[in-house]
Formats: structure tokens, C-alpha cells, sequence
């Protein structure tokens, strides 16, 4: 199989900055690690292709911005690119989304640990009617999803994973839709172990992408998109995911 080289920069030529943010709430993409310091999937991914391609440059996954807002500084152009965004008809129109994906979530549900519900498909759930509500995030396009697969009680109130985690404990919904990778750490990180579980059935897959800004140099764009592709040639991109899951 033939392996795509990287585009050797000039020797006097400076790498280009690619601003991006660290998106609140999206564990293990971007996850807190003490004060000024985040680690991470995305931050790991930034740094993996800037080996690959050293004329490009992340710049700004130390800064948190909340998720909406980083969705929105891209469409107008404040930023470069968002790291693993699922594709939507709107945001399809608002970004430049690089193939191939970067990797695939798996959306599952979470209970409180007492709850012997068994959950096999969605019918399962249609079944509970108000005694199955659904803690999503408002600004995630978990709402959008559900909607699409109908007859759910949905409540998308909540701003954070975090925030719907403690909902469940507290009892104000039946289940929290989240997505692997990084399920279990984040409930560990939570510590919220011993009072929640996950649901084994996986009830959603969906591929997420490098997403770039319509501004972004077509030849830039073309230099982060072969990167990536060589690291999923390289066998990186699933050792990433495995360490962050």
C-alpha cells in the first residue's frame, strides 16, 4: 500500500498556526489536568500531526472556550479547526469537514447503579414512557439525534456531561446518553463509580472528523488531511484511542 510522504517545508519557511480551543465537556478530547494544563485525545492528536507534518502548528488547545461558542468562532472564522466533530447537514455547510474520519463514538446509556432495567434497543426505552426520560446536553447534537429517532422522552436541559451525571444521581432523569470513547474514565473522574453504571448495549454510532474553517488555505487543509491519513495508516490514531478510552 502506497504511503502518502510528508510535504517537506522549506528550510526558511515558518510552520502555519492552526488556532483551535479546548472544547469544554468533551471528554477525553480535551480534559482537565490541574491548573493551565489540559491533556487529552485532541491534544495528543494535534501533537501527533504536527510530527507527521511539521509545517503546521495547533496553537490555543490550552484555553477553554464552551463548546457552542467554539462551534461558532469556527463558523466565523476566529478560529482554524475543532478536533472530532460529528457531521451535520448545518455545519456542513458552516466547515470544511476532512476525510477520512478520525475515529467512531458509541453512544450508550448510563443508569444509577440500583437500576435493573435491561435495555436492548430503543423500543426498550419507548416502553418506560415518563418513567424513561433521557439526559442529553443542549448545544450537543445528541437533542438533534433523538429527535430523529423519536417517541423518546428527552430531557436536553443541561449545559455538561458533568451537570447530567449529577441529574441521574439525583434521580431527575432515567438514564444519561454519553458516548465511548472515555466513558469510564470520565464516571471515574466524577467519582461517581459505585453510583452509576454503563449500559452495555451500544444504541448509536457515529464518525467524527478534523473540522477546518472555509478560510483555511486549501493547501493546509490538504497537509493536515494527509497527516491524518498517515496516522491512520499508521496504526496511531487507534494506539491514541486506546489509551484514551
Amino acid at each position: 500500500m502506497l504511503l502518502l510522504a510528508p510535504i517537506t517545508p522549506s528550510a526558511t519557511a515558518a510552520p502555519t498556526p492552526l488556532r483551535v480551543v479546548a472544547q469544554e465537556g468533551t471528554e477525553p478530547k480535551f480534559i482537565p489536568a490541574g491548573i493551565g494544563r489540559v491533556v487529552g485525545l485532541c491534544v495528543d492528536l494535534f501533537r501527533a500531526i504536527e510530527r507527521v507534518e511539521p509545517n503546521v502548528v495547533f496553537v490555543g488547545d490550552q484555553q477553554w472556550l464552551p463548546l457552542l461558542r467554539a462551534h461558532s468562532e469556527l463558523a466565523t472564522h476566529q478560529h482554524d479547526a475543532l478536533c472530532a466533530v460529528q457531521r451535520t447537514d448545518e455545519r456542513a455547510r458552516q466547515y470544511i469537514f476532512l476525510d477520512p474520519p478520525l475515529f467512531q463514538l458509541r453512544y450508550q446509556l448510563i443508569a444509577r447503579a440500583d437500576d435493573t432495567v435491561v435495555i436492548n434497543n430503543w423500543d426498550d426505552v419507548r416502553k418506560l414512557g415518563s418513567k424513561g426520560v433521557i439526559l442529553t446536553n443542549r448545544g450537543y447534537v445528541t437533542p438533534e439525534m433523538l429527535e430523529r429517532i423519536g417517541g423518546l422522552q428527552v430531557d436536553p436541559s443541561a449545559t455538561s456531561p458533568a451537570m447530567n451525571l449529577q441529574k441521574l444521581i439525583a434521580g431527575r432523569g432515567r438514564f444519561f446518553l454519553h458516548r465511548a470513547p472515555g466513558m469510564q474514565g470520565f464516571v471515574e473522574r466524577a467519582g461517581a463509580s459505585q453510583r452509576v453504571k454503563i449500559l452495555p448495549t451500544v444504541l448509536i454510532t457515529t464518525d467524527v472528523y478534523m473540522a477546518m474553517g472555509t478560510h483555511v488555505d486549501p493547501a493546509v487543509r490538504l497537509r493536515v488531511q494527509r497527516a491524518i491519513e498517515q496516522l491512520e495508516k499508521s496504526g496511531e490514531m487507534t494506539r491514541l484511542l486506546k489509551k484514551w478510552d
